[in-house]
């Protein structure tokens, strides 16, 4: 059925919350027959109204949790999610340690990894990846075990890190803004800072539901991470704001469900570093 007046949506969206806790905006659009875009207005309008919190990929009661579970993650935004991590493939080339946070956009890249690295990490879906390859040294980070992100996390992680070195970090964020990147949970968001101390340079990954969502635990501004990767659905204005304020922006070309992509295809465009007071592009 499509739901075409604005009302009667959102009464359905609010339906949908009481029942799980959680709205997919991709999903809710795909079954309620009218688009992202448009399922994320109501969602707006329904957060403005102090009746739903916006969160990545969608919206959660006001009493609910901030941040869906790791399983649910996962699955938005896939495609997005795989294009982020073959463009961010090139920033690791001359890499020998690297550490990974526990987003399900840097899972997806741990299944991409090239062959040689020692991975530092949390994340358990991260060590499962990567233990299964005899041609990868692993790291792996002990402490509270946090099912919702599914990544171990407290002061036995931090002090694990403490001890260690890398050449890049890569993390992943719940929300980001002109603020910098935040986190839904506050482990994970020490984590994060913690790995990002220790690395020589940070690489972000976002997808493009990051830059619309919010988040309360800042992990780090913007300018502090060597090099962004995003996916090609960010707006102008968003891509404007990432490129004012970091060093490097990649912007990851997604295919389209079932193109293959073509052999020997170039490596992804880095946008040029940023000079201070330069122009935005």
């Amino acid at each position: 059925m499509r739901y075409t007046a604005a009302p009667r949506r959102r009464d359905e969206l609010l339906r949908r919350l009481e029942e799980s806790g959680y709205v997919s905006s991709s999903t809710a659009a795909a079954e309620l027959g009218v688009s992202e875009m448009t399922i994320r207005r109501d969602l707006g309008q329904l957060a403005a109204e102090g009746r739903v919190r916006r969160v990545v990929g969608g919206a959660s009661l006001v009493d609910g949790s901030a941040a869906p579970p790791f399983e649910l993650r996962r699955t938005e935004a896939a495609r997005e999610k795989d294009a982020i991590a073959r463009a961010a493939l090139p920033l690791l080339e001359d890499a020998g340690v690297v550490a990974l946070d526990a987003g399900t956009t840097v899972a997806t890249l741990a299944r991409r990894l090239p062959q040689g690295l020692t991975v530092v990490t949390h994340s358990v879906p991260v060590i499962t990846a990567c233990t299964g390859r005899d041609d990868l040294e692993v790291v792996a980070l002990g402490g509270t075990f946090h099912r919702a992100t599914r990544s171990f996390a407290g002061p036995a992680t931090r002090a694990g890190l403490a001890d260690l070195a890398v050449d890049v970090a890569v993390l992943s964020a719940t929300a980001a803004g002109p603020g910098g990147a935040y986190s839904a949970d506050p482990w994970d968001a020490d984590t994060k800072r913690a790995m990002a101390a220790i690395a020589d340079r940070v690489v972000l990954l976002l997808d493009h539901r990051k830059l619309e969502a919010r988040a309360p635990m800042r992990v780090l501004g913007l300018d502090e991470a060597h090099a962004v990767v995003v996916d090609d659905q960010v707006t102008p204005a968003q891509l404007a704001m990432l490129r004012e304020r970091c060093e490097r922006v990649v912007v990851a070309r997604a295919a389209e469900p079932g193109t293959p992509e073509p052999a020997g295809a170039a490596a992804p465009d880095l946008a040029a570093r940023r000079v201070p007071g330069s122009a935005v592009p």
